[in-house]
């Protein structure tokens, strides 16, 4: 009876067992090395792209509602804005507070004097700095401290605070004090030095008996940060 070829070289049968071991570990080891870190890319990838898609479709629906806002906000009266923006602007001016102000007095024949200005948000940096505070404010909006003095009648600072408090400013009356001036002689000559407008020289002469008073105010105003 003839042999197989495998009984007549024995030597096969001990190498496919070799050969199949060699191939699993080949195999393994291309999966391993290869092809699970391959895939494993291949997943981040893809959810680095899911999340850059989500971001452009935000985007998207962010432009969609900011040229929709930007429509309505073309809609809104100029003079209102304008309006609105001097009831609580978005940045502070000090020099244009000050005018504003003047300009309302002026209305009056009274001048500002002493005027002195000053941020709470210095003065909260100091306290916090003080207390040992760290850390920024949450705080959504700032104010400004004014402060000044002026010389005129009980009746024409009243006219003044009642124009005051019904300006578009929004302003808060932190503290008045009243005293008498030194003589009417001598405030209505200094009035008329230091702000000489008619409306100034009308009041002393239809009113040339009213006492004068000297008022120190501090002002508190505020806008958005």
């Amino acid at each position: 009876m003839p042999l197989s070829r495998e009984q007549q070289n024995p030597l096969t049968n001990y190498m496919k067992p070799i050969f199949a071991i060699v191939g699993v570990v080949l195999a393994g080891g291309v999966f391993f090395w290869y092809t699970k870190p391959t895939y494993d890319d291949s997943q981040t990838l893809r959810a680095e792209i899911a999340q850059n898609d989500a971001a452009l479709d935000k985007a998207a629906e962010l432009q969609k509602l900011r040229q929709t806002l930007l429509s309505r906000f073309n809609t809104f009266n100029t003079t209102d804005l304008d309006r609105l923006q001097k009831l609580l602007p978005d940045h502070v001016d000090n020099v244009r507070l000050i005018l504003d102000l003047d300009k309302l007095a002026e209305r009056h024949g009274i001048a500002l004097q002493n005027v002195d200005v000053s941020s709470a948000q210095n003065q909260t940096v100091k306290n916090q700095t003080a207390l040992g505070a760290i850390g920024a404010s949450s705080q959504k909006f700032d104010s400004l401290t004014l402060t000044f003095s002026t010389t005129a009648t009980y009746a024409d600072f009243v006219k003044f605070l009642s124009n005051l408090e019904s300006s578009l400013r929004i302003v808060d009356l932190v503290s008045l004090t009243v005293a008498p001036a030194a003589g009417n002689a001598a405030v209505v000559s200094s009035a008329t030095n230091a702000f000489p407008t008619s409306n100034t020289a009308n009041a002393v002469a239809t009113r040339p008996s009213e006492p004068f008073y000297t008022y120190n105010m501090t002002l508190r105003t505020y806008w958005l940060k």
